[in-house]
């Protein structure tokens, strides 16, 4: 998309560097993309642009080549809001998204718990029923994006009606401004420096019923149809970004150097040319893949979730790789402190990590293609 690009390139690029080496959330860049693009998933009768998960990996793209932090911080207030709008209640189209499609509102999500590792579907988080119309939740959550920055963030929990089966989930939406929420340490990383990932422990946190999402026990619904599509979409956009990046960053310094030296210049020797053709091959194939799987899913085929998962997966180990040549063919000055590759391969390593994690991503791929259950041990 032209407006990310735009915003890549003037607003997110010349802070990159000083948000990585100062480990701080992106707020310029963050304001600017929330007040043109924060309704990007919003429905358009909400005041939204309407827009689904190609349109997501898209400007993930674009914001991740110039600050995979600030993409990943803008990605899932994009996730976070394709949520609430999935089954949206007049009170919650109200105090949510219009607020978002409006530009002042900044969402995101809080799904993974220190107990449950990689399985964020599976919440500790106790919630109860206190009162007339009140919700109590007690738990802790992880590696929240845009802690203490956003205005609301949506949670998953324990589901706590009365007649709801033991094993059930729900998800809420919190406002910041809730008492009983308590954030931990500010995230210090080897990547993704910027996206202020930090711990929340719901000491008691009351809201009002209404800000239950859909029904009780429709957590997985809320997971498999909304959030793993958008979020895998959004982490696949971001690191085909990093990827992109490194591959213009090797290629523009092999151009620098052909016109700064005489001689047979290293554009010239074959070992070069190859290695960077099979480096645009690997970011090219990686993004056909994504942009299709996205399409794929906005259409509802029945092998949407193949492409989704070995989207993220394959955009994980492209973006490592091609940060990787790009630094064999940059050479010394790439390993220097003020690289942009320095940046960019610390950022891609996260890529794996991130959930769902990329061996279980495969793992997801294999089961589908078996007609085995995605959750089943």
């Amino acid at each position: 998309m032209s407006v990310a690009r735009e915003i890549g390139e003037q607003v997110l690029a010349p802070e990159a560097a000083a948000v990585d080496e100062e480990q701080r959330w992106p707020e310029k860049g963050m304001a600017v993309l929330r007040s043109r693009l924060g309704g990007l998933v919003v429905p358009a009768e909400y005041g939204g642009m309407g827009h689904g998960l190609l349109a997501v990996a898209q400007v993930g793209e674009a914001t991740g080549r110039s600050c995979a932090s600030t993409s990943i911080c803008f990605g899932m207030h994009l996730v976070g809001s394709a949520v609430i709008s999935a089954k949206a209640s007049r009170r919650q189209r109200e105090a949510y998204l219009e607020p978002i499609a409006a530009g002042d509102h900044l969402t995101t999500l809080a799904l993974s718990e220190p107990g449950t590792g990689g399985e964020f579907w599976l919440p500790q988080t106790r919630m109860e029923r206190v009162g007339d119309g009140r919700l109590r939740l007690t738990g802790a959550k992880s590696f929240v994006t845009n802690a203490g920055h956003a205005d609301s963030y949506v949670l998953s929990t324990l589901a706590a009606g009365p007649g709801t089966p033991p094993g059930q989930f729900s998800c809420t939406v919190v406002d910041a401004t809730v008492p009983g929420l308590e954030w931990g340490a500010p995230w210090q990383g080897f990547g993704m420096r910027g996206n202020a990932s930090r711990g929340l422990e719901l000491r008691g946190a009351e809201i009002a019923d209404w800000c239950l999402l859909g029904e009780e026990g429709d957590e997985i619904w809320y997971v498999f149809n909304v959030v793993a599509p958008y979020f895998l979409m959004a982490m696949a956009g971001t690191y085909l970004g990093v990827a992109a990046a490194a591959l213009e960053e090797a290629r523009a310094h092999l151009l620098r150097r052909k016109g700064a030296r005489t001689g047979r210049p290293a554009t010239g020797q074959p070992v070069v040319q190859h290695r960077l053709g099979t480096m645009w091959a690997r970011v090219e194939r990686t993004r056909r893949l994504i942009y299709h799987a996205a399409t794929e899913a906005e259409l509802g085929s029945p092998e949407a979730l193949l492409g989704l998962a070995s989207a993220k997966a394959e955009v994980a180990e492209a973006a490592e790789a091609t940060v990787n040549d790009a630094l064999t063919l940059v050479g010394g000055i790439g390993y220097g402190e003020h690289s942009p590759l320095h940046r960019l391969l610390r950022d891609a390593r996260a890529a794996h990590v991130m959930s769902p994690v990329t061996d279980l991503l495969r793992v997801w791929t294999g089961r589908a293609l078996l007609d085995e259950p995605l959750l089943e041990g």
